[in-house]
């Protein structure tokens, strides 16, 4: 049998869907990732609600930086 992973909070996404995008990406780069299961409420729709994405333990740091690249540069 497996051990179960260690879920570890990366950040909070403003909305489901952002949260879904975000750990998709994550999943892409090999970062076990997911939304919080108490976040996300799929039997009514795409929740507008804030949504927490964890990321299984000794991947925060690098999970942090992937995100961090996705950020937009700030204009002079």
């Amino acid at each position: 049998m497996t051990k179960p992973k260690k879920w570890l909070l990366l950040t909070t996404a403003p909305d489901q869907l952002t949260a879904e995008i975000w750990r998709d990406i994550l999943l892409q780069q090999g970062i076990p990732a997911m939304v919080n299961p108490g976040d996300a409420i799929s039997f009514m729709g795409v929740s507008s609600f804030p949504c927490r994405i964890m990321v299984a333990y000794g991947y925060r740091k690098q999970a942090q930086e992937i995100l961090a690249s996705l950020k937009p540069e700030a204009e002079e």
